[in-house]
């Protein structure tokens, strides 16, 4: 008799609190349809004054601005420029962390629209135009309206937020250290100590209304090389004077191809080796002295990260050696790859399914774009995922990139970022209630 009335008195709680449950993610999806024009308009403002990594000052003191008036306990100035909004539920539970990236890229905009950017700042010693030319200035927007919606049902939250708005995705200006690393180093993930971790993106090639995810790997690390090469210089006309570093060099970028093509078993992992700048030379009948390219490696698993590391310094250095020049090579690791938990990703998706609907929860095959999000990732259990933004009435195909001047975002995917936000805090909550930190 008494485990039917244990059995009976669970179910009927179970009931309720499914019921409140329901109840709170109805207030969150009112709140999240009346904060669309609100969202757009910060948005536009974000993305008609873009400022670069560790320079956000602007969008910092605005980011601040707002999460004050909600009354979340706010810090300023981790990792240069980074905010952090802390929202103490009224239940005790567990710490759950929302990410926004705050800067834009060095790009000039030619998409035609009014909020358009003009900017201009100073990257790496030069002038350059500055746009949000990845969406980040979405983000920002999409994470200040999730924090007024979990400010507005504070009282029913079973733990704590913490909004992390973050600078420096792109990568900090050279000699300085930034983004999520200097974050987590400066403690973003302690006091209180973080659970988890949730963050969005918007992606210009995913429709309107649908969510992309993936688990385990899902966006690529990001390494960064630098090949320096020392010849002998001599006059152009004369070239068997002296060592060649540009012939030399031409050979090593061929080299480098083979590395993906030869060494890597594609079947299994992808990668990418890429070229992307040669410095050399001061005129066109001089043959220089020395050289120096950079490049970018992607990699989805750790044992072909280091094997494409270990193949560049090999290939470099045996080209050079076989032209009598020598090779340097630096490899620094920018980011980490971006890293579902499955256990956290399997219990989440039903989430999201619930709402965008099942349908438009799709997997996605990895990318080979690098996200700093993947430092948080190696602390704690985290999911990323995907967020709809294509111009409506284009093509995907058509669709300009992210790192663009044409880069576009259509705006009416907003509310779904929100509400996918929102209710991923709340049922990552109910699941692992406990004694908040």
């Amino acid at each position: 008799m008494k485990k039917i009335i244990l059995f009976a008195g669970l179910f009927i709680f179970s009931l309720f609190t499914s019921a409140q449950n329901a109840a709170l993610k109805s207030k969150i999806a009112q709140k999240a349809a009346s904060l669309e024009s609100k969202v757009i308009t910060w948005r536009r403002d974000f993305h008609q004054n873009p400022e670069l990594g560790n320079r956000e000052f602007k969008t910092a003191e605005k980011i601040a601005a707002h999460l004050r008036s909600l009354g979340i306990e706010v810090q300023t100035g981790v990792g240069k420029t980074g905010v952090v909004g802390i929202l103490r539920g009224g239940k005790p539970g567990p710490v759950v962390a929302l990410r926004a990236d705050i800067d834009a890229l060095p790009v000039k905009e030619r998409v035609d629209i009014p909020f358009a950017s003009k900017a201009e700042g100073e990257y790496n010693g030069n002038i350059v135009p500055i746009m949000h030319a990845c969406g980040h200035d979405t983000h920002i927007a999409i994470l200040m309206g999730t924090a007024e919606i979990l400010a507005s049902v504070k009282d029913d939250l079973k733990g704590t937020v913490k909004f992390i708005f973050q600078p420096a995705e792109e990568g900090p200006p050279e000699g300085e250290e930034g983004g999520a690393e200097l974050m987590i180093k400066e403690g973003v993930l302690n006091n209180p100590k973080v659970d988890v971790i949730f963050g969005l993106h918007i992606n210009a090639q995913t429709e309107v209304g649908t969510i992309k995810y993936r688990p385990k790997g899902t966006m690529a690390a990001s390494d960064w090389f630098k090949i320096k090469i020392m010849g002998k210089q001599t006059h152009g006309a004369y070239p068997w004077l002296g060592i060649d570093p540009i012939v030399t060099a031409s050979q090593i970028v061929m080299g480098l191809q083979t590395i993906v093509s030869r060494n890597v078993n594609i079947t299994e992992s992808a990668a990418v080796v890429s070229v992307g700048q040669i410095n050399a030379g001061v005129r066109s009948n001089v043959i220089p002295e020395e050289l120096t390219m950079n490049g970018t490696i992607r990699s989805l698993d750790s044992k072909v990260q280091q094997m494409v590391h270990s193949r560049i310094k090999q290939i470099a250095t045996a080209i050079a050696e076989s032209a009598g020049a020598t090779a340097d090579v630096t490899i620094t690791n920018k980011t980490a790859i971006t890293y579902n938990d499955p256990s956290l990703t399997e219990k989440m998706i039903p989430t999201l399914e619930a709402v965008a609907g099942k349908e438009n929860v799709l997997l996605t095959p990895a990318v080979t774009g690098a996200e700093d999000f993947s430092f948080y990732q190696e602390k704690i259990p985290g999911l990323y995922f995907f967020l709809g933004g294509a111009p409506k009435g284009k093509p995907i195909s058509e669709t300009a990139p992210h790192h663009t001047p044409d880069f576009y975002i259509d705006e009416s995917g907003f509310v779904l970022g929100m509400k996918a936000m929102s209710d991923l805090t709340i049922d990552y909550m109910e699941m692992n209630t406990k004694k908040n930190k």
